[in-house]
């Protein structure tokens, strides 16, 4: 059976489901209308599932072949952003500060394609599609691990949607492919006062602009560059009029390692910074530290099916190598944590969107991705259950 064709058999189908799915998004453990599309396909593909509820996710069973016989895992995630659409797209978000700005309508739309092609002709072995809740926020994976859904299974494998490549092209590697995440909050308590009085005061906006300026010497000046390590403050909160000192200030920021002594060494300096500079202007500084997602890290094995996968479906020509993992987080992390896997990267740039990034309000991507990624999931499950078959 020859897999491109069948994924373009199918590719109108998912392409009206993505449209389906950007029309109507829906925000983290919110995914109610968008668990109900998904649960209407795979009734109609007659494929067995399960669903958590609103808040919770579906597992879905291809199986062939019993417990003695290899089990593969595909995930999707449903969650779209807190975002207001403004692509101008025919089927443009129509709920209000929501839309999938970050391809999610394309992941459920292959997954949902890859399992149409199994159903009709299924592999020597079974076959769990995951379809999650809030990826963006709130880490959807660690409940459908907690629901069973890597009960039983031998490998799981998902991906993204990038625009850092072209259709035709699908980013494999071994190992570290995304950043361990930490998000932060400063909170600065000095001493309010009149603008025109400021030696009885304590600045708060002086000593959050301090700090601002600190914090970035953590990694200019105290990381090993080959290390990548990005520390980034992006809301700052002080003030409520021009002559009035601030009495208080808040700075949100995140932390983005690869490495867990430079993650270490980050978070004391960020806690040793705002020590000293509460202290050089008798001001309170508070940091609090909130852990993110875990790195993404491929099991070589896994990595090896996946590029094969890739090879034998689009040739040398669709392979496409990592040069450096992405500071980006994704909870795709979890899983790996329980079993092997691979997380990969579809090529889907758009034309006429080649510079606007994931998370934009004008994100969109190349439809012909769809094809691809779906064909890729069938593959990748036919070469993984033939590896553990042996």
């Amino acid at each position: 059976m020859n897999t491109v064709l069948s994924s373009e058999k199918i590719f109108p189908r998912m392409v009206e489901l993505r449209r389906t799915f950007h029309r109507y998004p829906e925000l983290a453990f919110q995914e109610r209308n968008t668990a109900i599309v998904i649960m209407d396909e795979l009734k109609g593909l007659g494929i067995p599932f399960e669903y958590g509820g609103v808040g919770g996710g579906i597992i879905a069973r291809l199986e062939n072949g019993g417990t003695k016989t290899p089990t593969v895992a595909l995930r999707a995630d449903m969650d779209a952003l807190p975002c207001e659409e403004n692509t101008g797209l025919p089927f443009a978000s129509i709920n209000a500060g929501k839309m999938h700005a970050c391809g999610h309508d394309g992941h459920m739309a292959m997954v949902l394609g890859a399992a149409a092609m199994l159903k009709e002709n299924p592999p020597q072995g079974n076959v769990v599609f995951i379809f999650q809740p809030a990826e963006e926020k709130g880490g959807g994976a660690r409940t459908m691990i907690q629901a069973g859904a890597l009960e039983g299974v031998n490998a799981i494998f998902g991906g993204h949607i990038t625009r850092h490549y072209h259709v035709g092209e699908i980013m494999v590697a071994s190992g570290t492919i995304t950043a361990h995440s930490d998000a932060f909050t400063i909170r600065v308590k000095g001493r309010g006062g009149h603008g025109a009085r400021p030696h009885e005061a304590v600045d708060a906006v002086v000593v959050a602009g301090l700090l601002i300026m600190a914090v970035q010497t953590l990694v200019s000046r105290e990381i090993n560059p080959a290390h990548p390590s990005v520390v980034t403050i992006g809301k700052v909160e002080a003030g409520t009029a021009g002559n009035v000192i601030a009495e208080t200030a808040r700075l949100n920021g995140t932390i983005r390692t690869t490495d867990t002594e430079v993650r270490n060494h980050i978070i004391n300096g960020l806690q040793r910074i705002a020590n000293a500079v509460g202290e050089l202007h008798n001001a309170e500084v508070v940091v609090e530290i909130r852990e993110g997602y875990p790195p993404v890290i491929n099991t070589l094995k896994e990595a090896e099916i996946a590029k094969r996968a890739v090879i034998n479906l689009l040739g040398e020509e669709g392979f496409v190598a990592m040069e450096q993992p992405s500071m980006g987080a994704e909870d795709f992390s979890y899983y790996l944590q329980e079993i092997p896997g691979c997380y990969v990267r579809f090529g889907a740039c758009c034309p006429g969107c080649e510079n606007i990034p994931l998370h934009s309000p004008s994100f969109d991507f190349d439809e012909e991705a769809l094809k691809i990624g779906a064909a890729f999931f069938d593959r990748v499950v036919r070469e993984a259950i033939i590896e553990y078959s042996k």
